[in-house]
């Protein structure tokens, strides 16, 4: 747990060497970039990707696409970035004596001395204040649900205190938007909607439990929960379980939305998404190593990919 201390530029231990944050960015900007997790992109896609799942599944519900589904879908990838940063910036700052004794998050901006709490505080705030105003673009619906997604997003810091299950209320947060865009598009929400929001639920059952691996050992010290410590050996079992729960939610929340409306060439097309996607996830399973944190770190990573698999399946079924 005593680890190496922090670079002497600041960059955040399982940060990418390079990244555009520590090679680009001003050098002011750069602890509160790191604080978003900027550097870190990955967890954008996970939150933006279920965004475009909704929003997609919903044209295909109703078969009509309209001028301001590329605003929806570009408010989200703004919205994304901007929550995913605020979210991490509320993480950082709960969690903030447990990374000081942690060897994979000690070098993160609060623990480190880069940022203080106040400044953090302020930082979470802005980013807050700046997606709410995109949010009051969207329709009433949409803006409901993105008043609701802060509750999620407010518990989960703390879910690893008093639950073995804290990856199920990352999933509540991170697939929000699958609810939220299909609420833009359609203004309301409808049981395939929630069907594809239990999907991505289950999907990050899967890949943050392959992420909290790496710091079982130092979990376990310090007392905090996860479903690595749940699962142990027993993991490979449990990621079967998300895998099929996955695909087979999916799979509904496709059937139940095109079924009315598409073609069956769409549906087919359609419905190849989540077949794939299983295939990606067998793929993770065949390579997990629970002792090898570089390769937990490259298979938790692999799933902005796997996310993005049914996206463009999706797609083309809208085309078809």
């Amino acid at each position: 747990m005593q680890g190496n201390a922090p670079t002497p530029d600041g960059q955040v231990a399982d940060a990418a060497t390079g990244n555009w944050v520590d090679t680009y960015a001003p050098t002011f900007a750069r602890p509160y970039l790191r604080l978003s997790r900027a550097d870190r992109p990955i967890g954008t896609w996970l939150l933006l990707i279920p965004c475009w799942w909704g929003l997609a599944l919903a044209i295909l519900s109703d078969g009509q696409p309209r001028w301001e589904d590329l605003w929806i879908a570009l408010g989200c990838a703004i919205g994304a970035f901007l929550m995913r940063g605020a979210g991490c910036t509320w993480n950082d700052i709960t969690d903030r004596e447990f990374d000081g004794k942690v060897e994979r998050t000690r070098s993160r901006p609060i623990p480190s001395g880069q940022v203080s709490v106040r400044q953090a505080v302020f930082w979470m705030v802005l980013q807050c204040l700046l997606a709410l105003a995109i949010l009051l673009t969207f329709n009433q619906a949409a803006i409901a649900m993105g008043v609701l997604s802060l509750l999620p997003v407010t518990i989960y810091p703390f879910a690893k205190r008093f639950t073995w299950w804290p990856q199920i209320f990352l999933g509540l947060a991170f697939n929000w938007g699958a609810l939220l865009a299909w609420a833009a598009h359609t203004g309301t929400v409808g049981w395939p909607a929630i069907m594809l929001y239990l999907s991505g639920i289950a999907w990050t059952l899967f890949y943050d439990t392959i992420y909290a691996h790496q710091d079982a050992e130092d979990d376990e010290l310090i007392g905090i929960k996860s479903t690595a410590r749940l699962f142990g050996t027993d993991t490979a079992r449990w990621l079967k379980y998300f895998l099929i729960g996955t695909v087979s939610l999916m799979g509904l929340a496709i059937i139940d939305a095109a079924l009315p409306v598409a073609s069956v060439l769409a549906l087919v097309v359609a419905l190849g998404g989540p077949w794939a996607m299983g295939w990606h996830l067998a793929w993770q399973l065949r390579g997990l190593d629970t002792e090898d944190n570089a390769k937990l770190l490259q298979l938790f990573r692999a799933n902005r990919d796997t996310g993005l698999i049914p996206l463009i399946f999706l797609c083309v079924a809208l085309l078809l």
